[in-house]
């Protein structure tokens, strides 16, 4: 199932299976805030193609994962019918991030210029490090990726709104 089934959701989580024959789900959190299940009123699950709108009514972290107990589902079997399903929210719903802190969904794509306005291309993936991220840029001049680390010595600005961004490229890159 394509992890960005819409662009107007953040997947926030995925059903990998049932737990216990209640009706509990098994979620892998998909987002640096685990905790924000805990308080949910509802969420989007996004399965075979639509959605629907659940509504939480017990939530426990066991081992890695979180295990929902939604209204809707009655037991075990109805619970099976939501495995693989990815939990959505809209942007209004996600975690505020400090500032100078951003989601990869709103990095992804995002257009890289040098300081005197040379396009590098977008960014393409996102690896994380130990250390710091590095952004991967398709490099069209060169046809190759450019490997550009996620610091602030060379990343200048971000500006979300107009998807672009502007580094300073050490030596060597």
């Amino acid at each position: 199932m394509d992890k960005e089934s819409s662009k107007n959701y953040i997947t926030i989580g995925e059903i990998v299976n049932t737990q216990g024959n209640r009706g509990y789900v098994r979620v892998l959190p998909l987002t640096d805030f685990p905790e924000r299940f805990k308080g949910m009123k509802q969420v989007s699950v996004y399965t075979k193609g639509a959605y629907r709108l659940m509504h939480p009514e017990d939530v426990y972290n066991h081992k890695k994962f979180v295990v929902i107990k939604f209204k809707e589902i009655p037991d075990m079997t109805a619970a099976e019918s939501l495995k693989g399903g990815l939990l959505q929210v809209e942007p209004k719903d996600i975690v505020p991030l400090p500032r100078g802190s951003y989601y990869v969904f709103n990095l992804m794509g995002m257009n890289v210029y040098n300081s005197e306005g040379r396009h590098y291309g977008r960014i393409k993936d996102i690896l994380t490090t130990g250390a710091n991220d590095v952004y991967i840029v398709w490099y069209e001049a060169e046809k190759r990726d450019l490997l550009i680390p996620a610091l602030k010595q060379v990343v200048k600005l971000i500006d979300v709104e107009n998807k672009k961004m502007v580094v300073d490229l050490p030596e060597g890159l």
